[in-house]
C-alpha cells in the first residue's frame, strides 16, 4: 500500500483532494468541508468542524491522525500557514455568457493551477529513481487506456527519439499479455490519471509479478495502481465542473513525463543528441 508522507504546508488541499477517493464516507465528508471552505477552518474549533461536516469529533481526530498529525490544532496550524503563504485556486466553470477571451482566460488559469498542483505534488526522489531505472531498462513498456494512451503513446515517442527500446499499449488484451511477459530487466509504466482504470491496475500487478520494475502516474492518492508501483509519481489536477478535464488532465501528465524526458537527456547528452538526430534523418 502506498504510504502517504506526513503533509507540509502548501501541500494540504492539494493532497486533500488527490486523496479523496479513498477516503471513507466519513473522512470524505471532512474532506470536501475543508476543501469547499479552507479558510473557515481556521477559525472553527473541532466542534465546529464536526458539526459543519455532519461527523462525530473522534472522526475528525482520526482524519487528522491520517494526515500525519497528532491532532485537529496542528492540522489547523499547518492550513493557517498554507493560505497565508498562497491564493486558493479560484472557481473556473465556464458559463453561458462567457466569450472567446474569458473562456481562454480560465482554460488558462487552469493550466496554471494544474502545473502549480503538479509540482507540489510531485516527489523529486521518485522522479529520479524513475529516471535511474529507465536509465538503465531493457524495455519499457508504457500502459495506459483513453486520454492516458494517448500520454503514453507519446513518451513512447520520446523515449525511442532519444535512443530507448519502448512500446506503448492501450488494448487491454495486449497490455496483459504483454506484463505478464516482462522481465526483471524491463520497466512497466503505468499511466492512469484517476488510479483505477482496471486494465492499467492489471497491466501493472502483472508486471511487478513478473518481476519487473514498476512506475505509475496518477493523480489518485492511495489507489490500486499505487499498490503495485515501485515507483510513484503523482501529478496535480484541478477543474470546474464543465469545464477543461481532459486539458486538465493531459497537461498535468505531459509536465510530469516532460520532466522525466529532460531528466533523461541531461544524463546523456551526446547520446540523446546523436540518436534524436539519427532518428529525425529517418523520417526525412
Amino acid at each position: 500500500m502506498f504510504t502517504m508522507p506526513p503533509l507540509k504546508p502548501g501541500k494540504i488541499l492539494v493532497t486533500l483532494g488527490a486523496m479523496q477517493s479513498s477516503l471513507s464516507r466519513t473522512s470524505q465528508r471532512i474532506a470536501q468541508y475543508i476543501l469547499q471552505n479552507p479558510q473557515q477552518i481556521t477559525s472553527l474549533a473541532i466542534a465546529g468542524l464536526a458539526q459543519e461536516a455532519q461527523v462525530g469529533e473522534a472522526s475528525v481526530v482520526r482524519f487528522c491522525r491520517l494526515l500525519g498529525y497528532r491532532g485537529f490544532q496542528d492540522f489547523k496550524r499547518d492550513l493557517t500557514i498554507e493560505l497565508a503563504r498562497s491564493n486558493p485556486l479560484l472557481d473556473v466553470d465556464i458559463q453561458p455568457d462567457d466569450d472567446v477571451t474569458a473562456i481562454g482566460s480560465k482554460l488558462h488559469e487552469t493550466v496554471n493551477g494544474v502545473l502549480a498542483q503538479t509540482m507540489t505534488l510531485l516527489d523529486p526522489e521518485q522522479v529520479r529513481r524513475a529516471v535511474s531505472a529507465l536509465l538503465t531498462a531493457s524495455t519499457v513498456y508504457l500502459f495506459g487506456v483513453g486520454s492516458s494512451g494517448i500520454s503514453a503513446e507519446e513518451m513512447k515517442h520520446k523515449l525511442m527519439r532519444i535512443g530507448l527500446k519502448a512500446d506503448a499499449l492501450d488494448n487491454n488484451h495486449l497490455m496483459s499479455m504483454q506484463a505478464t511477459l516482462l522481465r526483471p530487466a524491463d520497466v512497466a509504466f503505468g499511466i492512469s490519471h484517476s488510479g483505477t482504470s482496471p486494465e492499467t491496475v492489471k497491466a501493472l500487478r502483472l508486471a511487478q509479478e513478473a518481476g519487473a520494475t514498476t512506475i505509475a502516474l496518477s493523480n489518485n492518492l492511495g489507489t490500486q495502481l499505487l499498490d503495485y508501483a515501485d515507483i510513484t509519481l503523482i501529478n496535480g489536477h484541478y477543474q470546474g465542473e464543465l469545464q477543461g478535464d481532459s486539458l486538465a488532465t493531459r497537461v498535468a501528465q505531459a509536465f510530469v513525463l516532460d520532466v522525466i524526458y529532460g531528466l533523461l537527456v541531461q544524463a546523456r547528452p551526446d547520446i540523446a543528441r546523436a540518436n534524436k538526430i539519427k532518428t529525425l534523418k529517418a523520417l526525412e
